[in-house]
């Protein structure tokens, strides 16, 4: 409460203060200094309180068709009671007697075990969620701001970066997402999400962009979050992440539990390329390069001859790797690679992961003090190692 009344004393003493300004400029307008310039034309006015609501209204009036509450569950399996299964060896006309009384059991009872959102981003069907809120459903059933609900079929799942796409019939009541560039988002602007937190659908909330690549929070492995102070809470997993113009730019997943106003969402460039991987092939290929890296800081900078605060050092060449065929030295620091500056070891990961498998990308790396350029083709990650470097 006290921080409410004191925003509204701040409140109160602007607009006094506005008030006085606007009085003395109406008593001096008048007036002119000798030799004095003449004033500058006065600046086109801001959006006002209403035009940022009518804004606000718009979002929500546009995009909420093509966001959706996801409903899962499953069904608990019945076993047969002991002693009701046939050992090896039982006699046919035995057998025959526990399949009777005991091989036609019940169905197991359908259990509600969780509810998400998700985001339509086609006019297919295609809906983009995250994988913990389908994962293990033997029932999925989306609902539309309507309350029409239709039942859900996985398409493709992906546990490295927590998504997921399903899809519905298409017909008319299938509306589509606009997709934005979360390459071009910027802190401090703002950040609508759309949602069912609890239950609750269509919920909207409004804050900011806390920050951007946002990682080693500890949800995925290769992490690159924008952070938001609009709030998520359980129910949010898989919404969208919206900006002032109705555009996506991220698929709200996490929050922090042991703060207030601190959310994450994958960008949704990054969604958007796992969610067309899973829809043409059941699954994403990532690139890998075969080495084991390591941050570059003050010391190794010093010691290796390398600009600090840029890169990242090759701490161990994997045996039979892209990059021991490729000709990379342990104590290598990888500066660019192929035409994008590499900022550091989580930036490379990511570039690496996002390569196309089975192309040449040239590396610059720093060896010995002096820049060499290496030329190695990307590989598929193996299966035991998708978040590998």
């Amino acid at each position: 409460m006290s921080r409410i009344l004191l925003k509204g004393g701040l409140a109160v003493l602007v607009a006094l203060a506005a008030g006085v300004g606007v009085g003395l400029g109406l008593q001096l307008s008048g007036l002119r200094w000798p030799g004095a310039a003449s004033p500058p034309p006065s600046r086109a006015a801001g959006p006002t309180a209403a035009d940022i609501q009518r804004a606000f209204v718009g979002v929500a009036e546009h995009v909420r068709p093509a966001v959706v509450n996801i409903a899962t569950a499953h069904f608990l399996r019945r076993q047969r009671p002991r002693g009701a299964t046939p050992s090896p060896g039982t006699p046919p006309s035995l057998k025959e007697y526990f399949d009777q009384y005991f091989g036609q059991m019940p169905p197991g009872e359908r259990e509600r075990s969780g509810v998400g959102s998700g985001v339509i981003i086609d006019a297919q069907g295609h809906i983009l969620t995250n994988l913990h809120v389908i994962k293990g459903a033997d029932e999925i059933t989306v609902r539309f701001h309507n309350k029409k609900e239709v039942t859900g079929k996985v398409v493709g799942t992906d546990a490295t970066t927590d998504l997921a796409v399903i899809r519905i019939p298409a017909g008319d009541g299938v509306v589509a997402a606009k997709l934005g560039d979360s390459d071009r988002i910027e802190v401090g602007e703002w950040a609508i999400a759309i949602g069912s937190p609890f239950g609750l659908e269509q919920t909207v909330t409004v804050g900011v962009v806390s920050a951007t690549g946002r990682s080693e929070v500890g949800i995925v492995p290769n992490e690159n979050f924008i952070q938001t102070d609009a709030s998520i809470n359980p129910g949010n997993s898989g919404g969208p992440l919206l900006n002032a113009r109705g555009e996506v730019i991220g698929i709200n997943t996490a929050i922090l539990s042991s703060g207030q106003g601190i959310g994450f969402a994958i960008p949704i460039n990054a969604a958007q390329r796992v969610a067309s991987a899973l829809i043409a092939r059941g699954r994403v290929q990532r690139g890998w390069l075969g080495v084991a890296l390591e941050p570059l800081n003050d010391d190794l900078a010093q010691a290796l001859g390398a600009p600090k605060g840029r890169g990242a050092v090759v701490k161990r060449v994997l045996p039979g790797g892209p990059a021991e065929k490729a000709g990379i030295l342990p104590n290598d620091v990888i500066v660019r690679f192929g035409e994008t500056a590499v900022g550091d070891l989580q930036h490379l990961q990511r570039l690496v992961v996002d390569a196309p498998v089975e192309r040449p990308v040239t590396l610059r790396v720093l060896r010995q003090g002096k820049e060499v350029q290496v030329s190695v083709t990307i590989a598929e990650a193996p299966a035991e190692r998708p978040g590998a470097s």
